[in-house]
């Protein structure tokens, strides 16, 4: 038993144990250096390689494997008084074993779970991922230790370029795999990224929230209100698509009746800046005299505070809107036009785990035919009663600081507000 000891003692000395594969850090000489570039100059860093997706995942997890050895004296240390080895002791825990990527996107946290699903998009330091057993969920990115994607990954790298490629993140170390190269970044140089995959459905993520109220009886009553929030996010762009509508009546008479549709789309050029190419909005409110108003325009935007649960952006443009009465009085234009100065803030805030609370504010400055002074603010507080279902109570205020009096006379009172109780579907 000795004599097969001692050489089982020289065998490891001469030659190592080898134990299963661990992942590790892509060596120096299969790293690209790239010199950073103005923010106005970014590219995309294209895989030229012909490649196929399988090929570059492959070659993705070798880069992961390597060869370990045991120390002589790790190997004494775990030998019992008979001189039998405990496997066990000389061996990785399980804890220390990550997943090999088949078919689904990884994640780690730093409580040591691992979560298996679908990364939708990472936009200011907030990564949402889909799974199938908790359904869409956003963790603060700093909790996140370790990634290993199996979609193709859109990696947006501050002030440098768009990397698209095989994702692996652990702890400080970020690298993009492509067919020939890997490209090592620090994970703070991360802007945003999303799965640059063909489908068109990986890009998108939304939110439903409806109300409804039926009363029959002494009193005949109905109420509709509605809330969509559509997102679609690459590495470097944001389009934003809201719906906010109601519709009552009381024994068979139309009460309200207004609809409103938001449109914004963002570009980011840093961490904290971006810039608004293109926001719109229409709205029509009969009962303000409102038949149609049309605005759109271009902005800049800034974050101003972002923190694992506090984010503050603001932003503000020169825009045009145009505006459509319901009636007019006598020598009144029907139709007018403004050039518009635009101001949205936005402040999220995270209560508690299930609790999120949501401030929007948006305000225009017109001639006074159009109104001189409108805004349109929300105050939400979305309750989480699982992973895709909230129960959410949002307070809406507008207001219009010239109201356009009608052909009887009757000028709409300045402010309206209302209150949306129901529920909300994620997706």
């Amino acid at each position: 038993m000795r004599l097969l000891t001692l050489l089982f003692l020289l065998h490891i000395t001469l030659f190592g144990v080898d134990l299963p594969p661990q992942d590790t850090n892509t060596t120096e000489n299969e790293k690209e250096i790239i010199e950073p570039v103005e923010d106005d100059k970014l590219i995309v860093v294209e895989d030229q390689s012909g490649l196929s997706d399988d090929e570059v995942r492959s070659k993705a997890h070798k880069g992961e494997q390597k060869e370990k050895s045991v120390s002589v004296s790790k190997v004494t240390d775990s030998m019992d008084a008979d001189g039998n080895i405990d496997l066990a002791a000389i061996q990785d825990k399980w804890e220390d074993l990550s997943p090999t990527p088949k078919k689904y996107d990884w994640v780690k946290t730093k409580s040591g779970e691992w979560f298996k699903g679908e990364i939708k998009a990472l936009y200011e330091d907030e990564l949402e991922f889909d799974s199938d057993e908790v359904g869409i969920y956003t963790f603060d990115f700093d909790d996140v230790v370790e990634i290993k994607s199996y979609h193709i990954i859109s990696v947006n790298i501050e002030n440098l370029a768009t990397f698209p490629g095989i994702l692996r993140l652990k702890g400080k170390v970020l690298k993009v795999v492509q067919g020939e190269n890997t490209y090592e970044f620090n994970r703070d140089d991360v802007i945003s990224f999303a799965p640059a995959g063909e489908h068109e459905r990986n890009f998108w993520s939304g939110k439903v929230t409806i109300g409804l109220d039926v009363r029959r009886g002494n009193t005949n009553q109905y109420d509709y209100n509605a809330k969509v929030n559509l997102k679609r996010r690459t590495a470097k762009t944001r389009l934003t698509l809201d719906y906010l509508g109601r519709n009552s009546s009381k024994n068979e008479i139309e009460t309200a009746n207004d609809h409103r549709v938001n449109e914004k789309y963002d570009r980011y050029l840093s961490r904290n800046f971006f810039w608004t190419p293109l926001f719109s909005e229409f709205y029509t409110d009969r009962y303000k005299n409102i038949e149609r108003q049309i605005s759109f325009g271009a902005g800049l935007g800034y974050t101003m505070i972002h923190t694992s649960k506090v984010e503050w952006n603001v932003s503000s443009g020169p825009g045009y809107i145009h505006t459509r009465y319901v009636t007019v009085s006598v020598g009144k234009e029907i139709s007018v036009s403004s050039i518009a100065l635009e101001a949205n803030t936005k402040l999220e805030v995270e209560l508690s785990d299930m609790t999120d609370l949501t401030f929007d504010y948006k305000m225009s400055l017109t001639n006074r035919d159009s109104g001189l002074y409108k805004h349109h603010t929300i105050l939400s507080f979305e309750n989480e009663l699982n992973s895709w279902l909230d129960f959410d109570v949002s307070g809406i205020w507008d207001y219009l600081a010239v109201p356009e009096e009608d052909s009887l006379g009757v000028i709409p009172v300045k402010n309206d507000y209302q209150i949306i109780l129901g529920f909300g579907v994620e997706f």
